[in-house]
């Protein structure tokens, strides 16, 4: 009989775990997996045996013979692992209040992904997925690191220099929702629609899309512009797109993109509703009590839909179907962050981008997506050159590389502001920054 599957998935206390059990479960029959491990560590436990219990019942009712592995130990899970998942969060939901609050105490744009926030999400993130990486050059040097954790574009691009294994992809679930409103605007099934992504994670554009297989991407623009429909995520203040600046720039924007191009209203917005109700970190503290609160209740053996209200929605069929892709070697064509190698013109080949892929066996191959338009391509490039320099930081824990990635993002930009950001945002982070101020 032919082994099942081991997954390993570090930060499997995350309240995101259902949504990958529930992946796995609906794909169970062409994706056999056969030992869960869930992994967390000591001031995640009391979440990970909530959550680990919910996937027992889960697994359970869908009568599948899957173990569900409930450690601290990372090594221990990770020993013969095919698959290895991340989604963990360095410093808990309180590091993400902090990252959100302090830029917007001092005026800045408070993000988790973006801006001051998204950089200091960066530095105290990589150092530890590239020591996952190294534990699994030791203890399953074949398997695949899917890494879901953000910022996921800045991570494959240290990963890329960085880690013990090149075998790492990034993931998102932005395209998929992309996608998802592409077929809401043209009253289409998603099956039916296809787009072609190019650019970086949070910074992706759908440079094509295709209906029945046929590039519709003119006729779309038209549609969009018109469209009465939400295009953005729940985290993401759904302020409209002028329609001329779509036609201008030709492709389609991701949600996040209203950091850098409505700037002055999503920074007001965020302001405003700081004042008035604090942080969307403190709302989604506020969210995760109520889901494990409803992943306690030992008749739940479901996920529950108010999962829906993250702004992660769709990640277990963005991370499930790459792993069924690569297992099953499908060759079809998916979203992930991987090594450009060439096929963005526009960004350094050894670098990593968020380009349309076909996932084989061996990995992602990346489609040739030729040039971003002029108008968006320089902002890209610029994102590109604050990952690099930030990861960098973040390996090195070197203080001037930290200050020139901050002053060189978009949302800070102000070299005297971006110092007094950076100073307050690592004594507020020293516990989860030993890199810089062990020397």
């Amino acid at each position: 009989m032919e082994k099942g599957l081991k997954i390993v998935t570090i930060g499997g206390g995350s309240s995101y775990t259902p949504e990958l059990v529930e992946g796995f479960i609906k794909r169970h029959a062409e994706l056999p997996v056969s030992e869960l491990w869930l992994v967390d560590i000591e001031d995640g436990k009391e979440k990970l045996e909530i959550v680990g219990n919910l996937a027992k019942r889960m697994v359970k009712k869908a009568g599948l013979d899957i173990e569900i592995h409930l450690t601290l130990d990372r090594r221990e899970a990770l020993k013969d692992a095919d698959f290895v998942t991340t989604q963990f969060r360095v410093g808990l939901l309180d590091a993400r209040i902090k990252d959100e609050r302090i830029p917007l105490k001092h005026g800045y744009m408070g993000q988790e992904t973006n801006g001051a926030g998204g950089l200091f999400k960066g530095l105290r993130t990589i150092p530890i997925v590239v020591g996952i990486t190294k534990d699994m050059a030791e203890l399953c040097p074949d398997a695949w690191l899917i890494n879901f954790t953000n910022p996921a574009g800045m991570v494959t691009e240290a990963l890329l220099k960085y880690g013990y294994t090149k075998k790492v992809i990034g993931l998102c679930n932005v395209p998929i929702g992309m996608e998802r409103m592409a077929a809401e605007i043209l009253e289409m099934d998603p099956s039916r629609i296809r787009m072609d992504f190019a650019g970086l994670n949070h910074m992706v554009f759908g440079k094509e899309i295709y209906v029945d297989g046929k590039p519709f991407m003119k006729e779309f623009i038209e549609k969009y512009t018109d469209a009465n429909v939400v295009t953005t995520m729940k985290n993401i203040k759904d302020f409209k797109w002028e329609p001329d600046f779509i036609r201008g720039i030709g492709v389609i924007p991701c949600p996040y993109h209203r950091y850098y191009f409505k700037k002055r209203e999503m920074l007001e917005s965020e302001l405003k509703a700081y004042a008035e109700n604090g942080t969307r970190a403190e709302t989604v503290k506020k969210l995760e009590e109520e889901l494990f609160e409803l992943y306690k209740d030992e008749t739940l053996d479901i996920k529950p839909p108010q999962l829906q209200e993250r702004g992660g929605a769709y990640y277990s069929d963005a991370a499930c179907r790459l792993i069924n892709s690569i297992y099953n070697d499908t060759m079809d064509i998916q979203p992930v962050n991987t090594m450009n190698r060439g096929a963005l013109a526009d960004i350094a080949c050894d670098s990593a981008v968020e380009v349309s892929c076909i996932i084989t066996k061996n990995g992602p191959v990346p489609l040739s997506m030729g040039h971003l338009p002029t108008a968006v391509r320089g902002l890209v490039q610029q994102i590109k050159a604050f990952e690099q320099t930030a990861a960098d930081a973040a390996m090195t824990g070197d203080y001037n590389l930290a200050l020139a990635a901050m002053t060189m993002n978009p949302l800070v930009q102000e070299d005297v502001d971006a110092k007094v950001l950076l100073d307050e945002m690592l004594e507020a982070h020293k516990d989860h920054l030993p890199q810089f101020f062990v020397k």
